[in-house]
């Protein structure tokens, strides 16, 4: 009896020591840098009291002496939404959230347990990188949370949250992930950081300027979601795990809330402008067909010229790629290729069926992008819509043309339903560009080239480019009144639902990275 008391009262010593280390000094350290602690972000991302820490007595490896537990990561598995889900903070008031043997073995561990259960993992990024003291340790460490990143992927969705500096290696990690969400002012990623930048190129840059959220946001495309503060940051993973299946086997959520069609459907046919060349918004055209403020854009700041992102139909997650008249004319080039490649490619491994509205004049001619790859990196998109088995239907609304018409969802690419509606173009190339290389003759020597112009542009769009020729050959499935385009994607995907497709026996194909 006596030792039972000794024992109970050991228990109840450590738990206090442990409650200690989260004191008022605690708090004040991250809020004087403007951040949230680790143990508030957890707070804030799990549903209330839900959250199980996981190996919270653990102390650091080697001659480290502390009286701190949990060696700068704080682990566990609680409720989001009212579903499990694994995560990892670094807390970065401890040795800087440095990665050191054991922070690592925590990581790991929770990895490797999401993963053989099947529930997302989260991990909240904020940590000076490597430590030093840990030697090769860290960075053998380093490498087992990448080869669990790799081995996850495709199996379980893994979301990133920068929520300070993450540099050097520690940028690999977040790289691997499905959604990298970084917060204003405060994150920070690069490869190399600010003083190596001015030692080794004598370029003085910030770190803002160099690894901030709003660089990753727009101009990498690193990071998919930015928000201003760690607050609204955390509410919005809370806001995209609703749109995803927990893993590879189940089927994404459906809503509790009553399906709410658009208000204004009839807008439909009147929001594609009567000249060709004049852009429109085509968030107007998406937001018409599906559930009333059900759309969540990913990437939004990053090659804006195609929208990709997440919406229900009838209650049910559908991903949204398509073109966007009002940025470069919805032309694809290299980092829109990229961005809607990757998307399709979560959508296919997660059993999300996608949603294709196209609007597209052709790919980004010029010698810039031939020479940084386009030929190479946008023959990815193909290449993800063509191995992609899920459901897919297209619904071209305006120009298709040439081998963006083929890489955007194609009938022969193996789109399941292709739509058109009466404004739709689909042809080899432009009017207007066909026309001076069909006609050159002709314009050549005609008394006056622009009517004559003008007159073989409007033959070849009632000849060659109109949808009804499509539709008549069966390259497209029906061409379709706009107002009644919401009704027919709605049959068409319940149509689909059981949808199965054989895929040939082959370790993986080559995509062209």
């Amino acid at each position: 009896m006596k030792d039972n008391r000794i024992q109970f009262q050991k228990y109840a010593a450590r738990n206090e020591q442990l409650a200690a280390q989260y004191n008022k000094a605690y708090f004040e350290k991250q809020h004087k840098k403007g951040k949230l602690t680790a143990r508030e972000r957890v707070e804030i991302l799990f549903d209330e009291e839900s959250f199980e820490e996981i190996d919270a007595y653990v102390k650091p490896a080697g001659d480290i002496v502390t009286n701190i537990y949990g060696d700068g990561v704080i682990c566990g598995h609680g409720k989001i939404n009212g579903r499990k889900v694994f995560a990892y903070a670094q807390d970065f008031t401890f040795m800087g959230g440095s990665l050191g043997s054991v922070h690592a073995d925590k990581i790991m561990k929770v990895q490797d347990m999401a993963l053989s259960m099947g529930h997302p993992i989260i991990g909240l990024i904020d940590s000076g990188g490597a430590r030093i003291q840990d030697g090769v340790a860290s960075l053998a460490g380093y490498a087992g949370i990448f080869h669990r990143n790799v081995k996850s992927s495709g199996v379980i969705p893994q979301i990133s949250v920068i929520l300070g500096p993450a540099a050097g290696g520690a940028v690999y990690s977040p790289a691997l992930t499905d959604f990298v969400f970084m917060c204003r002012h405060t994150a920070y990623m690069f490869v190399t950081g600010p003083d190596v930048v001015k030692e080794v190129l004598n370029e003085e840059i910030s770190s803002e300027n160099l690894g901030g959220a709003d660089i990753h946001g727009s101009k990498s495309g690193v990071a998919q979601f930015v928000y201003d503060d760690e607050e609204h940051t955390l509410l919005g993973v809370r806001k995209l795990l609703q749109y995803l299946p927990s893993n590879n086997v189940d089927m994404p959520p459906l809503s509790k809330q009553e399906a709410v069609a658009p208000e204004n459907p009839a807008n439909l046919s009147v929001l594609i402008p009567e000249e060709a060349n004049i852009p429109y918004d085509m968030l107007d055209i998406l937001k018409n067909l599906v559930d009333k403020n059900s759309f969540f854009e990913v990437a939004e700041d990053f090659a804006a010229n195609i929208i990709i992102g997440f919406a229900r139909l009838q209650n049910k997650v559908l991903g949204i790629v398509a073109n966007q008249p009002k940025v470069l004319a919805g032309v694809l080039d290299i980092n829109s290729s990229e961005k809607a490649a990757r998307f399709v490619r979560f959508c296919d491994a997660f059993n999300i069926p996608i949603l294709v509205l196209e609007d597209v004049p052709g790919f980004l001619p010029g010698s810039h992008q031939e020479h940084v790859g386009i030929i190479r990196r946008g023959a990815k998109l193909l290449y993800a819509f063509s191995e992609a088995s899920v459901p897919k239907i297209t619904v071209i609304v305006r120009k298709a043309y040439g081998g963006a018409y083929i890489v955007m969802n194609s009938k022969n690419m193996g789109g399941d339903f292709n739509f058109a509606w009466p404004t739709a173009e689909i042809a080899v190339m432009g009017p207007e560009g066909a026309v001076k290389i069909l006609n050159r003759k002709e314009l050549a020597t005609s008394d006056d080239a622009e009517a004559l112009k003008l007159k073989l542009i409007s033959e070849y769009k009632e000849n060659i480019a109109n949808p009804y020729i499509a539709d008549e050959k069966g390259y497209i499935d029906e061409v379709i009144d706009p107002l009644y385009t919401r009704k027919k994607l709605i049959s068409a995907f319940e149509a689909l639902e059981n949808k199965f497709m054989e895929k040939n026996a082959k370790k993986h194909g080559n995509m062209p990275l």
